[in-house]
């Protein structure tokens, strides 16, 4: 029995190193660079510069300390929302920026500690603004509502207009291009882009919509490496502690 257990435990320790050797944690303090799938197109969460192939936003900032605090280097890997999680599960990538929790998504990765929650508002054009007014007159027959495949707007907007027409576009492509380009009547966004694109373009939300579908926000990682989502959760927390996400929400206004 004593041999047994001694084997046992050997065995035990054996495998823990394994698991710890193949963890992502270890891949990234060995190669010196920690990879972020990011879609370069959530502003202010994630927003690329095409002539310079650079990012900024909150993510980023978010992405820099965390490679910064494991003394390497980060590299963003460009993707998009429909392989978004794709990426991580292939090992494209470490890990991703902001991803709303949603359940199919947690069959097939993990996640880390929220961070930030985001509510869903609906919004339209400002030359639209007086024909909408509240849910139910977007859900409609006639009314198109624009949104991008792969995201979970798409599944919401499906579920919240069965009666309006849903036009799906791929990324690069988004629903409130197709508003502002008129090919479209309605998208919806989060309040975190909504305010932002409200600033920018002639689109508003629609009077009389309350928030719905709030999520919290959190890091896409690989779902069986332990190790690595530990060490992103216990940074998280700690970050938390010093005020890090509260300065750099600060930051870009959210």
């Amino acid at each position: 029995m004593t041999k047994f257990l001694a084997a046992l435990f050997a065995l035990t320790l054996a495998l823990s190193g394994a698991a710890t050797a193949q963890s992502a944690l270890n891949e990234i303090l060995d190669g010196g660079v920690l990879k972020v799938g990011t879609t370069g197109d959530w502003n202010p969460m994630t927003v690329r510069d095409p002539a310079t192939n650079s990012y900024k936003g909150f993510d980023i900032d978010v992405m820099t300390e965390l490679a910064t605090d494991l003394g390497v280097e980060v590299e963003f890997v460009p993707t998009d929302w429909k392989t978004l999680v794709n990426g991580v599960v292939a090992g494209k990538y470490h890990m991703t920026g902001s991803a709303s929790i949603s359940p199919p998504r947690m069959k097939v990765a993990g996640f880390s500690e929220s961070y930030i929650a985001v509510e869903i508002f609906p919004f339209t054009h400002t030359d639209k603004a007086d024909q909408f007014d509240g849910y139910d007159s977007i859900n409609q027959a006639g009314v198109t509502v624009a949104t991008t495949l792969g995201t979970t707007f798409e599944a919401l907007a499906r579920e919240w207009f069965p009666n309006a027409e849903i036009k799906v576009v791929e990324a690069p492509a988004r629903g409130f291009q197709e508003v502002i380009a008129g090919r479209a009547d309605v998208f919806i966004t989060s309040n975190i882009e909504g305010s932002t694109l409200v600033e920018k373009f002639p689109v508003t939300r629609v009077k009389n919509t309350e928030p719905r579908a709030p999520s919290p926000i959190a890091m896409l990682l690989p779902q069986d490496d332990q190790v690595w989502i530990n060490y992103v959760n216990n940074w998280v927390k700690v970050k938390q502690a010093q005020g890090f996400f509260d300065e750099t929400r600060a930051k870009w206004g959210l």
